[in-house]
């Protein structure tokens, strides 16, 4: 079972239990009861979409002496010793070889899961933590483009994602508006690929996985004296760690500007941006005991 059938199935079984979970509340007659207090622990389930934050100036860098230094241009061979990679970049992935053509965006993803947590309330502030976990399918992708011509794309994909959160929170009648914030540490997937067909391609990953940080906020309203239903807005940022491509010589001409002369050996390559930013827009429905 894939990364993307275990989201939606675990999107589908949060709907289900949003979905009973609204229907018994609707038997009771108890649309919109105010708690007498919010202290006390729950467990839930939630699902939404995600987006991934684009930087849109993103680039791939290289090193061609492999000294680990990022930065060094790609020339061609010739006099002129103009730079390979002169098309230019963009985040996406690549419509075609050719530049003028561009990227298509990244399309929004998807995300499902489960959490628990305790809240505390202190005449109207309620104060706690929760802890969620989920499964993701979001990427990030940036292409760059040579005088060949040929692209060549970096993905990376958010598979699973967990956090540990603080809340604080202002309760007014049935709702309670909170911010959130805390640790969070996510599974990413790397990918590499390129129309070049001369040169080899070796990829190297410090880790998959990669840690950071969530802040966000949203609305809880309780449904009744057991159940609530959460709106929330949630931005992750993850370190991605270095996501390293070896480019070697493959069936390529020494006149190839990946292996031209003095660095022979080959050339690195990376993206710009180590970091994975993603905007999450979720439905949740809680118990609470």
């Amino acid at each position: 079972m894939n990364r993307s059938t275990k989201t939606l199935l675990t999107a589908a079984a949060a709907a289900a239990f949003f979905a009973s979970a609204g229907a018994a509340s609707a038997q009771s007659g108890m649309w919109g009861y105010t708690p007498d207090t919010w202290t006390g622990p729950y467990v839930g389930a939630f699902g939404g979409f995600t987006q991934q934050n684009g930087e849109g100036n993103e680039r791939i860098r290289f090193d061609r002496n492999l000294d680990g230094n990022y930065g060094d241009p790609v020339l061609l061979a010739g006099a002129a010793r103009a730079d390979a990679f002169s098309p230019g970049f963009c985040d996406g992935n690549a419509a075609n070889a050719v530049a003028a053509s561009g990227c298509d965006e990244d399309a929004g993803g998807t995300q499902g899961g489960i959490r628990a947590g305790y809240d505390y309330q202190l005449g109207s502030f309620v104060v706690g933590g929760v802890v969620d976990y989920s499964f993701v399918n979001q990427e990030d992708s940036v292409t760059g483009f040579s005088t060949t011509p040929a692209y060549y794309t970096f993905t990376r994909t958010l598979q699973q994602l967990a956090a540990v959160r603080a809340r604080l929170g202002y309760a007014y009648g049935p709702a309670l508006a909170y911010v959130t914030g805390g640790y969070a540490t996510g599974e990413l997937d790397n990918s590499y690929i390129t129309s070049n067909g001369a040169n080899s391609f070796r990829a190297s990953v410090d880790d998959d996985k990669a840690d950071g940080y969530q802040l966000g906020g949203g609305v809880e309203y309780a449904l009744a004296p057991n159940l609530s239903l959460t709106g929330e807005y949630l931005y992750t940022s993850l370190d991605a760690g270095d996501y390293v491509i070896r480019t070697g010589a493959g069936t390529a001409p020494a006149t190839n500007p990946f292996i031209l002369a003095p660095f022979t050996t080959g050339t690195d390559q990376i993206r710009s941006n180590s970091r994975f930013g993603m905007h999450g827009f979720n439905l949740g429905m809680s118990y609470r005991f």
